[in-house]
């Protein structure tokens, strides 16, 4: 069985230049190369999104479950907010 598959893709003008750039440059050896790097780029995004959604997000949802009086109403975010973004536009 072989370990690769070929396939045909349609990329939009911009794409296919950027993958043709970088080929030229000589940063990568061939198209499918580019392509085979983002979709590698793009598992590692899915995971570490996956990992975040276990290790954070879950967590942090079944602790406002189990305490909802923990939680803060959008107004108190919004408000929090428009504080922090008026003290940074004071800092810049």
């Amino acid at each position: 069985m072989r370990a690769t598959r070929q396939m045909s893709i349609t990329l939009t003008n911009d794409m296919a230049e950027m993958v043709r750039a970088k080929v030229e440059s000589g940063e990568y050896a061939s198209e499918s190369e580019v392509i085979r790097d983002g979709l590698r780029a793009l598992q590692a995004r899915e995971r570490a999104l996956e990992v975040w959604l276990r290790e954070r997000v879950a967590p942090a949802y079944d602790a406002m479950k189990a305490t909802p009086s923990r939680a803060i109403s959008t107004a108190k975010v919004r408000e929090a907010l428009a504080a922090a973004q008026k003290s940074s536009r004071r800092a810049g």
